[in-house]
């Protein structure tokens, strides 16, 4: 809808990780490092903790990107959840393209390993980058490990990436992960942005779909978005959307702190009326909500209309 009203090239603050979009900040770089340090390695694990929308997908996928150009390496992305040891080696060997169904752990074992050592020997590499590694039970980390296990001489067949949120360092940090904790061999913890560098990314995500500061982002309301999302990329993400929204919806070309705050009034009293359920307070503010943007709509449409109007009118008086 607002693309084409700022003259831009696409949507730019999409929460799909996207690694066209992907900003360096010091925290950023630094995991990126970290993460390309441990490819090199080619040995242990690497983790990568934060909290939840602080770009952690966006760093497997700027991985992934330049993995791809590798021609000798094997990598397989799985996301985690609750899963026993033995449905995790069933579903990394699925993520491999091994089959696995009907097979005893023994079995599975002996063809993971079988299939490591065929990699090795035509000079591939075989990586696991597993995110959300919070919700696995140690228990199941623990066979993750043994993976690690399959040597080459004293080189490891296989290498894992694990991110995961801030929780994740507290299960690494138990006695019973003391082994596994002895193979990382990198780790880092991303954070917010501080303000300046939640200026820098909306410029940086708009700046790549064309933007020529349409609309203009005052100072002031640069740092109200700070304020308001604490700095976290998937909340910017999330409100400068709707921020841009706004400013198609009301025909804005400026976008200051007065904008900024009734989009965060907007968004706040959404979120009042989930937590308070379908009651009929919830129902007459969620219909005076959408009368407000019907009334929007209504009034682009006259203008477009009586734009349209004049230019036939005009165009009839030039040729007719």
């Amino acid at each position: 809808m607002y693309e084409s009203f700022y003259n831009l090239q696409g949507k730019p603050f999409q929460l799909s990780p996207d690694p066209r979009f992907f900003f360096g900040s010091r925290g950023h770089r630094r995991a990126l490092a970290y993460l390309r340090y441990g490819l090199g390695q080619g040995d242990g694990f690497v983790v990568v903790t934060g909290g939840v929308g602080t770009g952690k997908s966006t760093l497997v996928q700027m991985l992934l990107a330049e993995l791809k150009r590798q021609r000798n390496v094997v990598a397989a992305q799985l996301v985690m959840t609750q899963l026993e040891p033995d449905d995790l080696l069933r579903m990394v060997a699925g993520a491999l393209g091994l089959e696995n169904e009907g097979l005893s752990k023994a079995a599975l074992l002996r063809k993971f390993e079988s299939y490591l050592r065929k990699q090795r020997r035509e000079g591939r590499r075989v990586l696991l980058l597993l995110d959300e590694a919070q919700n696995l039970p140690a228990r199941s980390l623990e066979s993750l490990r043994m993976l690690s296990n399959f040597l080459d001489g004293e080189q490891p067949l296989i290498q894992s990436f694990l991110l995961g949120q801030a929780e994740f360092r507290d299960t690494l940090a138990s006695p019973r992960l003391e082994q596994m904790r002895q193979r990382v061999i990198a780790s880092c913890h991303l954070t917010a942005f501080e303000e300046e560098e939640t200026r820098s990314y909306i410029e940086h995500r708009l700046r790549n779909v064309g933007w020529q500061h349409d609309p203009a982002l005052s100072d002031e309301a640069f740092q109200a978005i700070h304020q308001y999302t604490r700095g976290v990329p998937r909340s910017i993400n999330t409100f400068c959307d709707r921020l841009l929204l706004y400013g198609y919806l009301e025909g804005l070309h400026e976008v200051s702190v007065e904008t900024v705050e009734a989009v965060a009034q907007e968004l706040n009293m959404e979120l009042q009326d989930e937590e308070e359920g379908d009651g009929e307070e919830q129902s007459a503010e969620g219909g005076s909500r959408v009368a407000r943007l019907e009334r929007r709509i209504e009034l682009l449409e006259e203008a477009l209309s009586a734009t349209r109007d004049g230019l036939n009118q005009a165009l009839a008086e030039r040729y007719g």
